[in-house]
């Protein structure tokens, strides 16, 4: 895994509508996935997964973030979020292997937040974000990993 460029972002306001405590490959078996196609509203965090990290724990959801009076469907869940600003990984690796999504990689972004002036917030969330998922001839994608700053 390479870190290829560490960047601010700020998440504007929103309400993120999906499942916690799931993957994707259940997500579409369960046709969660169509249903938020359904949707309108989306911003550029489409079908994404968030974790929330809370006293060393992880929770895992997956799903889109929206405008923030989007109703939500009876089968889903939702997170509503002020703005909140990010630190920004742009990460370079084999999505096969676990060096992009492993808890090895987390722990280097965090590492890289004081060094860039960040410090990551008290029961702060994080947002995996896919923006080549289909590999390249070495097998590797790229993703940012978003994590959340004071």
């Amino acid at each position: 895994m390479e870190i290829k460029k560490i960047y601010e972002e700020t998440v504007p306001s929103s309400r993120f509508i999906g499942k916690k405590n799931s993957d994707w490959g259940l997500f579409w078996q369960n046709g969660w996935y169509d249903i938020l196609k359904k949707i309108g509203g989306k911003s550029k965090f489409n079908y994404i997964t968030l974790k929330r990290i809370v006293n060393g724990d992880v929770e895992h959801w997956v799903g889109t973030f929206f405008n923030p009076d989007t109703p939500v469907p009876e089968s889903l869940d939702f997170v509503d979020f002020e703005s909140f600003r990010t630190a920004v990984f742009r990460l370079y690796g084999n999505p096969h292997n676990g060096e992009l999504f492993g808890l090895e990689t987390h722990n280097q972004c965090l590492a890289k937040l004081p060094i860039h002036g960040f410090t990551h917030r008290e029961d702060y969330w994080c947002i995996v974000r896919p923006l080549y998922s289909t590999p390249d001839g070495d097998g590797n994608i790229i993703l940012d990993y978003y994590i959340s700053i004071e």
